[in-house]
């Protein structure tokens, strides 16, 4: 009986051994399976960063309610005015926007779309294609980007001027089809989200180099395609040195050229050309309220997957 009773106590037999750690609560990993919040001044911080941001716009629309007298007054107003649907319908008129806003849509959406499949698909053979010079022609496709396209303007116009595409949305489009940065964008990405091993499986399997693009390529690529796309559209949105040049405000007229015709005169309008810069904006602003949810959870599921 006692030495039962002793087994069952003596903290050095095996017994006892094993069952000790299970009656102790083990220690629990801080912060596992918990959610990270941000403290007061993280909160405060990024409210602040969200007024700044939002406040240019807002100005904007402000301005925009007001009349040119009550702008020039100090201090500026604030607070909204009461001709707002006035300098809009103005601002529409006068700079011929339905055709601008439509003109911006082509040139961007094409601008964006072209970028994104011939980046794609030149990022994807400097990355994972091995050919002669291929070094050499990475260097030289960066080497662009530090060329100012100011040096550009006079041959591209004279090859337009010999085209007779002047005034033509093609004279827009084609000159930015394609840039150094997205291939360069595209081909960094590729190397580490694409691995070697899922192409040769392809190839393995019988696949064309067209089929290993469209199945293997484009799936791995897509979070960084839609991160292109969408800084490739806004960039073509807002170009307004080379439309300038290549259209008139009384043909095919980009936004950004049709906005240079509101506000003429011995003393400019500013409530109507801010009507002007607010009728510009907002398409790309319901643009990324619609697809930004998309746009993000794509780069999220990429990042995940790297």
């Amino acid at each position: 009986m006692s030495t039962t009773s002793q087994t069952l106590t003596d903290p050095r037999t095996p017994g006892h051994a094993e069952a000790g750690p299970s009656r102790r609560a083990r220690p629990r990993k801080r912060g596992a399976g918990r959610q990270l919040h941000g403290g007061r001044i993280t909160y405060a911080v990024l409210i602040l960063f969200t007024i700044g941001s939002l406040f240019p716009l807002v100005w904007t629309a402000v301005a925009a309610s007001r009349n040119n007298t009550r702008l020039a007054q100090t201090p500026p107003p604030f607070w909204f005015g009461g001709n707002l649907f006035k300098n809009l319908e103005i601002a529409w008129t006068d700079a011929n926007m339905g055709t601008a806003l439509l003109n911006t849509t082509v040139v961007a959406g094409a601008i964006a779309a072209g970028t994104v499949l011939f980046s794609t698909l030149a990022g994807f053979a400097f990355a994972k294609l091995r050919f002669r010079f291929q070094n050499l022609l990475l260097l030289l496709v960066i080497g662009t980007m530090m060329v100012p396209p100011q040096l550009s303007v006079v041959p591209l116009y004279m090859l337009i001027a010999e085209l007779s595409w002047t005034d033509q949305l093609q004279s827009v489009i084609l000159p930015t089809l394609v840039s150094a940065f997205g291939v360069f964008f595209m081909r960094q990405y590729l190397i580490g989200a694409l691995p070697t091993e899922l192409i040769e499986a392809a190839r393995v399997d019988g696949a064309s180099s067209w089929r290993v693009v469209w199945h293997v390529v484009f799936p791995a690529a897509r979070p960084a395609m839609a991160v292109l796309g969408m800084l490739t559209f806004v960039m073509a949105w807002n170009d307004f040195f080379w439309p300038i040049i290549a259209l008139t405000q009384n043909g095919n007229p980009t936004v950004q050229v049709a906005l240079t015709g509101l506000g003429r005169g011995y003393i400019p309008d500013q409530s109507v050309i801010m009507a002007g810069a607010l009728l510009g904006t907002l398409p790309l602003l319901l643009a990324f309220v619609i697809f930004g949810r998309h746009i993000v959870g794509g780069i999220m599921q990429g990042a995940v997957k790297g």
